[in-house]
């Protein structure tokens, strides 16, 4: 990204961390370089996990740089140059949290320089130029940035204080209850329906069924729960005709699908095609930074107002889909109010493809790609006119009903005639009923259909994730789903990595594409008395705040208050609660008992509700082997170490790519050195390597040795 904006820039000198020209200095982050400090960087007392130190307010809240030695190095770059320019320009993601990452390496780096804003939503070379030549002020994202930071002191305040009060009272061993101000109501929802499901006992009904004019009809009368029942009303239906009292036909309109934002996009490739949000995520943020689409992380389905005369000119760049864009360009690109509203659109649109031709793309971006192309060429297409035909008849007494569904102009659909999955994931499949007159009679063969009711079923990661959007409601309309947005649980760019740390809890597991609660995610809900910490419509209210903090319209400083007060008041109800361990899953990695161990060790990469202050165990300390596999990938942050034939890497490395060859320098790594470079960044020192006398991953996360 620094390289693309540099070449734009005419900065086209490349030097130790950064490109230089025409005035222009550009240097760049990777990950989050600053995070709120730990505990014990407050205080040497609070190093140690005791109840009585419980609760942990700092008087006020520190950031400090992540101990890794390629954000260091970067780091003094950034800090030497920030110092020496007249003026400073954040090219940050244009989003909360890019904000929020930018402004604390700013703040660390002491910048006394006036700050300019980057705010774009396409790395396309025409976005770039546009950007710089209408740069912000800094001061006009100062909202953002509160937002940002409420959020983060929130999850420290909750995520510290919470998981080491439920640890020290509940837990057994060595184990650590990771509790979280998103993570735990999201986790309760999953707990909800487990324990529906587990409760549910299957029931068999019968139902009657009839045949006339070669369509089935059901009768529109409750399930009958006894079968003897059931032969009575079979023996009946013989008795009598059928007849037609009522044909009713009506012509209607399906509304056009709304164009991306990143929950529908993860929503839509988990049904499609399995992907977890978290690997929608990665695929569709390599889009954008190939320039392909814009800018991902976003809540809205709309696009702003003045986005309407280049419509046109993405859809003639599109030329793969030239055979589906023909039609719509054969007339002037119609101002939808279902695609365009500057009501609806804050800091960002919908994601939509920038027209840049894609090339070179493996199979899993394609798909995403895909998506995104042919969602955004549906928006623009006529709607689709249906006739719904609605039979109703009697034999006897008993009522009976079918309905039909005819597609009368596929509009829309024409772009998705090819996609068979589309159509399973569809409602309901046409079905064309002939012409009854209402009066008509005439005989029928009646039968008894045997069905068993079924148990509500488990999430999966799509619905999963609209549950979260919609703070668990049940919510199939898309415009009341944009008005939950504000109250869902979470943020689109956080819901993924929530769900991963839920999985790498152990909390939760899949079976297929099924997300199930184990016994400790179940045993840890069943233990939290407060509804605050579980309920996701109160942790929707939280959410709406950070929203509310964001423009202006509510104090960080009363948010803060809020959650010290709930810290404080959670504490005590804790402490006097009654005691009952909780059931541990067998693969819960070992963690460190001893907090002296700590000294080094890297922090969380993100302040997030994820946070788990204890590291694994030391392999040489501890009884038990080491497994590598319990570290998590140091680059991407989200995924496991999986042993392979050469090296240990990403278990998602087709995406992510890390990966660490258990020989180095002419050095086989032991586990302890392996542990050091994921966590630490570097190993000790190491006899007899070809050079150097250490090892250390360097900021393209390559082993190198020093």
């Amino acid at each position: 990204m620094a390289k693309d904006i540099a070449e734009v820039i005419g900065a086209r000198q490349r030097k130790d961390g950064y490109w230089e020209g025409n005035g222009y200095q550009v240097t760049w982050t990777f990950g989050h370089f600053c995070t709120l400090k730990e505990p014990h960087d407050y205080t040497e007392q609070w190093r140690f996990w005791r109840l009585e130190d419980l609760p942990m307010i700092p008087a006020s809240f520190g950031i400090k740089l992540i101990d890794n030695a390629g954000a260091l190095k970067q780091f003094a770059v950034i800090e030497g140059l920030v110092q020496q320019s007249e003026e400073v320009i954040n090219c940050g993601d244009a989003g909360q949290e890019g904000e929020l990452i930018q402004r604390w390496v700013l703040l660390k780096a002491k910048c006394t320089a006036p700050v300019k804003r980057l705010w774009i939503s396409s790395l396309t070379e025409e976005a770039i130029r546009d950007g710089f030549a209408h740069l912000k002020d800094a001061a006009q994202y100062d909202n953002l940035y509160a937002a940002g930071s409420a959020r983060a002191i929130g999850d420290w305040l909750l995520g510290m204080n919470a998981t080491r009060l439920f640890t020290k009272k509940f837990a057994q061993g060595k184990t650590v209850l990771s509790i979280g101000r998103v993570q735990t109501p999201t986790l309760a929802m999953i707990v909800a329906r487990q324990k529906e499901i587990n409760a549910f006992v299957s029931e068999e009904y019968w139902e009657l069924k009839t045949v006339y004019r070669d369509v089935e009809f059901t009768a529109s009368i409750d399930r009958i729960k006894i079968q003897d029942r059931a032969a009575k009303g079979l023996a009946y239906l013989k008795e009598h005709p059928f007849e037609v009292t009522s044909f009713e036909r009506k012509e209607g309109k399906e509304g056009n699908p709304r164009l991306f934002d990143l929950t529908a996009l993860q929503v839509e490739a988990n049904k499609k095609y399995g992907y977890t949000a978290d690997e929608t995520l990665r695929h569709i943020q390599n889009l954008y930074e190939k320039k392909l689409v814009t800018y991902p992380r976003v809540d809205t389905t709309y696009l702003s107002e003045d986005l309407h005369p280049k419509i046109e000119g993405i859809l003639r760049d599109l030329t793969p889909y030239a055979p589906l864009t023909a039609p719509v360009l054969e007339k002037p690109i119609p101002k939808l109010k279902s695609v365009f509203d500057d009501k609806k659109v804050t800091d960002h649109h919908a994601i939509i493809p920038t027209g840049m031709y894609p090339e070179q793309l493996h199979l899993d971006e394609k798909r995403i790609y895909d998506l995104v192309a042919r969602r955004f060429i549906a928006a623009f297409y006529p709607e689709c006119k249906i006739a719904n035909t609605t039979v109703l008849g009697k034999v006897g007494q008993v009522p009976f009903k079918v309905t039909g569904k005819q597609i009368l102009e596929p509009g829309w659909k024409l772009v998705y005639e090819n996609d068979t999955s589309a159509k399973k994931e569809g409602e309901e499949e046409e079905k064309i009923l002939p012409v009854f007159e209402a009066g008509e009679s005439g005989p029928h063969e009646p039968r008894i259909h045997q069905g068993k009711t079924t148990p509500p079923k488990p999430f999966t990661e799509a619905t999963l994730l609209r549950a979260m959007e919609t703070a668990g409601k049940q919510v199939e309309d898309e415009e009341m789903r944009e008005l939950l947005k504000d109250n869902g649980i979470g943020r689109p760019s956080t819901r993924a990595n929530i769900i991963e740390t839920l999985f790498r809890r152990k909390y939760i597991e899949k079976k297929k594409k099924n997300i199930f609660a184990t016994q400790t995610g179940m045993d840890l809900i069943d233990t939290i008395q407060s509804e605050l910490l579980k309920s996701p419509e109160l942790t929707g209210q939280w959410e709406r705040k950070l929203r509310l903090i964001e423009k202006g319209e509510y104090a960080m400083e009363t948010f803060k208050q809020e959650l010290v007060q709930m810290v404080i008041d959670l504490t005590r109800e804790v402490k006097t609660a009654s005691y009952k361990a909780i059931a541990v899953a067998p693969e819960a990695p070992p963690v460190e008992e001893k907090p002296r161990k700590k000294k080094g060790s890297a922090s969380p990469q993100q302040p997030t509700d994820s946070t788990s202050p204890r590291k694994p165990v030391d392999p040489k300390t501890h009884k038990q082997p080491f497994d590598p596999g319990s570290l998590t990938c140091p680059k991407c942050k989200a995924h496991p170490l999986k042993k392979g034939n050469t090296a240990w890497g990403c278990a998602n490395f087709s995406a992510c790519g890390f990966k660490i060859p258990f020989e180095a320098g002419g050095k086989k790594l032991t586990d302890k050195q392996l542990a050091d470079l994921v966590q630490k960044g570097r190993t000790g020192k190491i006899k007899g390597l070809q050079t150097g006398t250490v090892l250390v991953l360097n900021a393209a996360f390559e082993i190198v040795a020093e």
